[in-house]
């Protein structure tokens, strides 16, 4: 049982940033995320892509802006449940929250975040009608351990920066790298376009476009895919793993059974106070939540996080007062034992 003060379901921006808000407030907090990494959709859509309206960043990557979060709540010691949907609730008779996960893993909590975005993603499936035979048998939507990969034949289909990095990034560790999309155009960093182009000129990547994989062979594991290439026959390759990167979908999934009031897909919440939804204890921040002239902005979520930190905080210590202290006055006290403060004036006399 994983235990902490603030169990944060979605490990986004907003996610990450109320790690910080509640760290100032000496609450430890930890994050579930059905993707493998921190960051949400800034991590796995457009990492690559410039975000204009972060308040001091004229301009910033959005895989930049995970970075920084990343290593702003890094003194405040955050878990990570990672690769993992959170997918029930149960309340306990003393208040707490128990979140178990698709894979088994339980969390227990006061405090509950739903900071999901636009919910859990869950990968977009190409129409291969036996491709759910092989999924954790040689087919993967999505990439955590790279070392899976050594030495074995890899075909990734997908026309994205997704697919583009990973190509790349496997042809170092993979036997072979075969990229397969339907189109001859990639909508990409063009970075990784113009490397994918010189891997291939170098033969370390086949690429085989405008193509689509029709078809998974194999028994117990993957050994092969159909692959249709336009004005030819379909033909086979051998596979080791076949990887389909074609975005994730957002679904609220298993969160829209917890008995939360619902609107339009997404959580209804108290905004004129917490952010706090019909359920006592658990709030919703970020692009999940829905109130009048809610705006779904990575900003927005930012201040709905620090305020609802503060209702957590009178949750989890009914008997005590926060007083607000500004950081440029009270510094930041990292549970790693760190401290940020501002240089203190020196005091001496003048003679």
């Amino acid at each position: 049982m994983i235990q902490t003060d603030i169990l944060i379901i979605g490990a986004g921006p907003t996610g990450l940033f109320t790690v910080f808000e509640a760290g100032l407030l000496k609450l430890r907090c930890h994050l579930i995320d059905a993707l493998p990494q921190p960051g949400g959709q800034c991590s796995e859509i457009y990492p690559k892509k410039p975000i204009y309206d972060i308040p001091a960043y004229p301009e910033i990557l959005a895989g930049d802006l995970t970075k920084n979060l990343m290593e702003q709540i890094k003194q405040f010691e955050p878990g990570f449940t990672l690769g993992e949907r959170a997918d029930t609730i149960e309340k306990q008779d003393d208040g707490t929250f128990i979140v178990t996960t698709n894979k088994g893993t339980k969390h227990q909590a006061p405090v509950v975040a739903i900071a999901g975005g636009l919910g859990s993603f869950e990968p977009r499936k190409p129409p291969i009608p036996n491709i759910a035979d092989f999924e954790d048998k040689g087919v993967e939507y999505m990439i955590k351990e790279p070392e899976l990969y050594r030495d074995k034949d890899v075909v990734i289909a997908g026309g994205g920066d997704s697919a583009l990095d990973w190509s790349i990034f496997l042809t170092d560790v993979a036997k072979s790298v075969t990229l397969i999309h339907r189109r001859n155009e990639f909508r990409g960093a063009l970075d990784s376009v113009e490397k994918v182009q010189e891997l291939k000129n170098l033969g370390k990547i086949n690429l085989i476009t405008p193509a689509e994989v029709k078809a998974v062979l194999g028994k117990e594991h993957v050994t092969g895919v159909v692959v249709e290439e336009k004005d030819k026959e379909p033909y086979i390759i051998d596979a080791d793993h076949f990887i389909p990167l074609f975005g994730l979908a957002p679904k609220l999934g298993p969160i829209a059974n917890w008995g939360l009031e619902i609107e339009k897909n997404a959580i209804k919440v108290n905004n004129a106070l917490d952010y706090q939804t019909n359920v006592e204890g658990i709030y919703a921040i970020g692009d999940v939540n829905t109130y009048p002239g809610k705006l779904k902005l990575i900003l927005c979520g930012f201040h709905e996080a620090t305020l609802m930190c503060q209702s957590a905080y009178q949750r989890i210590h009914p008997d005590k007062k926060y007083v607000m202290k500004y950081t440029t006055v009270g510094g930041v006290d990292g549970f790693d034992g760190t401290r940020k403060e501002a240089p203190k004036a020196v005091v001496k006399a003048i003679q």
